[in-house]
C-alpha cells in the first residue's frame, strides 16, 4: 500500500502518528535525529559567532552600522531556529504529502516571522538613528519620529500578514479587495483620529513648533514635551501637564516665543508735575544713557508723551537682544535702579495717584482759604 491509497480521514490523528512511526526504518530515524541535532547545534553557533564579528567591529570608532547589526542579529528566535532544525531532520524521512505540505507550510511561515522581526528591529534601529541626528541638526525633524515609526512598522507587518495569508493558501487577491471597502468604513468610523494623525503630520513637516519650544495656545502656556499621533503634552510654568489635540492645536492660534530672535520692550514712567521744565527735558536722555549702558540692548527713543490725571507721562521703547526671559528682567530691573538714583540727582521725584480739591466759598460767607489734599 503506497501513501496515495491510504484514507487519512479513517486513521485519525493516533493512526496518522503510529503509520509516519513504522512507516521509516530506524537507519532513517536516527539520521533525523541527527541532522535535527546538528542543525539546533550549529544555527546558534553561527549565530553567535556573527555576533561576536559584529561587536568585535562595533567597538572600533565609527562603526555604526555594526552596532545596530549586532541587535537586528541579537533578535532571531531560538523556537524559529528549532523549526527549522525540525524540517531539516524530516528531509531524511518518508512522510506523507500532507504531512509533509504541512511542515512546509509551517517552516516558511516561521521564517517569513523571523524576517519580520528582522525587518521591524531594523527599521527600529533606522528611526533611532534618525531620531539623534535629527535632534542634533534641527529638533523640528524629530517630531515626525512618531509618525514615522508608526506607518513603517503598520506597513512591514501588514506585508507580513499578507505573504503569510498567502503560504497558507488563502486567495490574498479578494481579501486586498474586500479591504479597499472595508477601509472606506473603517476611515468613516475613526475619522476624528486620522484628522488628528493627519495633523501630526503637518505638525511635523510645517514646524510650526518643535518639542523644548515655549508656546502659548489660547491662555494656556508651556513647553512642548511630546508630540504624538493624536495629541501634544506640554509642561506649563506651574508644573502640571497640558494635553492638546492635535487638530484643535492647529485650529488655535500659537504664540512660538522659542522664535523670538529678540524682545521689544515698552515701558511708562510719571513724575510729579511741579517737575522743572529743564529737568523734564533731560530725562529722555538720561533715560537712553542707562539703557545703552547695558549689555545686549538696542535703545530705540524715550519720548514725554502725555498729560496724565496726576503725572507727566514718559515712554521708553528698547529691545533686548536675547529673548531670555530672566535675562531681560535683570536688565529691566538695572534700569530702574538706576533711574531711581538718577533722578534723586536731578531731584525729580516719580508720580503717585493724587488728587487736589479746591473749596471755593458761598455766596454772603466768608472767604474760605483753598486747601489743597493728597490720597
Amino acid at each position: 500500500m503506497t501513501w496515495n491509497e491510504i484514507n487519512w480521514a479513517e486513521l485519525g490523528p493516533l493512526g496518522w502518528l503510529e503509520l509516519v512511526i513504522l512507516g521509516n526504518e530506524l537507519r532513517a530515524w536516527l539520521i533525523a535525529l541527527g541532522l535535527t541535532l546538528i542543525v539546533m547545534a550549529a544555527l546558534p553557533a553561527i549565530k553567535a559567532q556573527i555576533k561576536r564579528r559584529l561587536q568585535a567591529r562595533a567597538a572600533q570608532q565609527d562603526a555604526v552600522i555594526s552596532r545596530y547589526a549586532v541587535e537586528i542579529v541579537g533578535g532571531t528566535r531560538r523556537s524559529i531556529m528549532l523549526l527549522v532544525a525540525i524540517f531539516v531532520g524530516a528531509r531524511a524521512l518518508v512522510l506523507p504529502a500532507k504531512i509533509d505540505a504541512t511542515l512546509t507550510t509551517l517552516t516558511a511561515v516561521a521564517l517569513l516571522l523571523q524576517t519580520t522581526l528582522w525587518a521591524l528591529e531594523a527599521f527600529d534601529v533606522w528611526v533611532t538613528r534618525y531620531e539623534q541626528r535629527a535632534r542634533a541638526r534641527d529638533a523640528g525633524d524629530a517630531t515626525i519620529v512618531g509618525l514615522i515609526s508608526f506607518v513603517g512598522r503598520t506597513a512591514i507587518c501588514a506585508i507580513a500578514v499578507l505573504m503569510i495569508l498567502d503560504n497558507l493558501g488563502f486567495n490574498i487577491t479578494t481579501l486586498v479587495a474586500s479591504l479597499g471597502i472595508g477601509g472606506i468604513a473603517i476611515a468613516l468610523a475613526v475619522q476624528n483620529v486620522l484628522a488628528d494623525l493627519f495633523a501630526s503630520l503637518s505638525i511635523g513637516l510645517d514646524k510650526p513648533f518643535v518639542v523644548g519650544d515655549f508656546i502659548i495656545v489660547g491662555d494656556m502656556m508651556g513647553t512642548v514635551e511630546h508630540v504624538g499621533l493624536k495629541t501634544t503634552r506640554l509642561r506649563s510654568l506651574s508644573g502640571e501637564q497640558l494635553v492638546f489635540s492635535n487638530t484643535d492645536l492647529l485650529q488655535s492660534r500659537i504664540r512660538n516665543y522659542k522664535r523670538m530672535y529678540e524682545r521689544r520692550i515698552v515701558f511708562k514712567f510719571g513724575v510729579l508735575y511741579d517737575t522743572p521744565r529743564d529737568a523734564l527735558g533731560r530725562l529722555p536722555g538720561i533715560v537712553r544713557e542707562i539703557i545703552e549702558s547695558q549689555d545686549g540692548v538696542r535703545f530705540d527713543r524715550a519720548h514725554f508723551f502725555s498729560f496724565g490725571d496726576s503725572s507727566l507721562d514718559f515712554e521708553v521703547v528698547y529691545y533686548v537682544l536675547d529673548p531670555d526671559y530672566t535675562h531681560y528682567m535683570d536688565i529691566q530691573q538695572a534700569i530702574n535702579l538706576a533711574m531711581i538714583d538718577r533722578f534723586a540727582e536731578l531731584g525729580v521725584e516719580f508720580a503717585f495717584p493724587t488728587r487736589t480739591l479746591h473749596i471755593e466759598s458761598m455766596p454772603g460767607a466768608a472767604p474760605a482759604a483753598q486747601k489743597p489734599t493728597s490720597s
